[in-house]
């Protein structure tokens, strides 16, 4: 699933691409021909991330709220003046490009391919979404309803107390895990499984103690981190959670994640993998647990 750096890189981009423009909009699968509707021939007046979902406002209030979800994904496509990536989404496609460079002879969209839900036409370019979670037009109040259910984004409060704040008081008041809460899009925004795991690695914490139990500095170190690793992702449109000297190859790009059974890139213990609240977690024993949690 696409985690928070993901969806800011594609308000930017829809911002960039859409921000002040007309746009077409239609349903040529059907499934959302009602919400096409509603949006049809508006101008986007702007476009924001809160966590994993995507908040696209238009001239006459109304909102576009997307949730890519596990499969959902943005494809692009304009003449020369239409520039950014050529998809934003899961599953990544291999070899992504960047768009404004070969789309010269631009004549407008291809016939679509596949169940596109949503396309958005402008003048000199178009977007298709394919396969979201969630994708539906509300009022300024349907979506501040929902976005006072999530927690802070560390990419909007990067650069105010209330984020660090808010996330405190969550993640302390909870007997829950921590490696649970830092999914709970309710308790903090945007962190996915891999921010999760990379996390919690670098700032050496179990991850089976509850929040309770983390001290106030252990629940900062975790904020502050988020808010630098995320702000990376948006920059090079990947994660990269490891430092240069850490890494044995060039593709080590991440400490934990997905490194089941290899050699810890700090202790050179067996990294370990289970299952936790349905998703997989990964964690090296040797820098983060004082009780080893074997895997079921």
């Amino acid at each position: 699933m696409p985690e928070g750096h993901t969806i800011h890189r594609l308000a930017r981009q829809f911002n960039d691409v859409f921000g002040n423009a007309r746009l077409t909009a239609s349903s040529p699968q059907g499934r959302f021909a009602d919400g096409a509707a509603r949006i049809d021939g508006q101008i986007l007046t702007g476009a924001q991330a809160h966590g994993k979902q995507l908040f696209a406002a238009f001239e006459s209030g109304v909102i576009l709220r997307v949730h890519l979800g596990l499969y959902g994904a943005w494809d692009f496509g304009g003449d020369e003046t239409f520039r950014g990536a050529s998809s934003i989404g899961a599953p990544r496609r291999v070899g992504e490009r960047e768009l404004g460079s070969e789309e010269v002879s631009y004549t407008g969209p291809p016939e679509p391919i596949g169940a596109v839900r949503l396309r958005l036409v402008s003048a000199h370019g178009w977007a298709d979404l394919r396969g979201p979670s969630a994708c539906e037009v509300l009022t300024p109040t349907e979506a501040a309803a929902i976005r006072a259910k999530l927690g802070p984004d560390p990419l909007n409060a990067a650069r105010s107390d209330d984020g660090a704040v808010e996330f405190l008081q969550r993640i302390r008041s909870s007997a829950r895990p921590v490696a649970v809460l830092l999914m709970d899009q309710n308790i903090v925004a945007g962190i996915g499984n891999v921010y999760r795991a990379e996390l919690l690695f670098r700032n050496r914490i179990d991850p089976m103690l509850s929040g309770k139990q983390l001290s106030v500095e252990q629940v900062s170190m975790l904020w502050a981190d988020a808010v630098v690793l995320l702000e990376e992702g948006v920059a090079k449109g990947r994660i990269i959670t490891t430092e240069l000297a850490n890494r044995d190859r060039p593709d080590d790009v991440h400490y934990v994640y997905r490194r089941t059974g290899l050699a810890c890139l700090i202790c050179g213990e067996a990294v370990f993998g289970k299952e936790l609240a349905g998703r997989n977690l990964f964690y090296c024993p040797g820098c983060q647990c004082q009780v080893r949690h074997l895997p079921d």
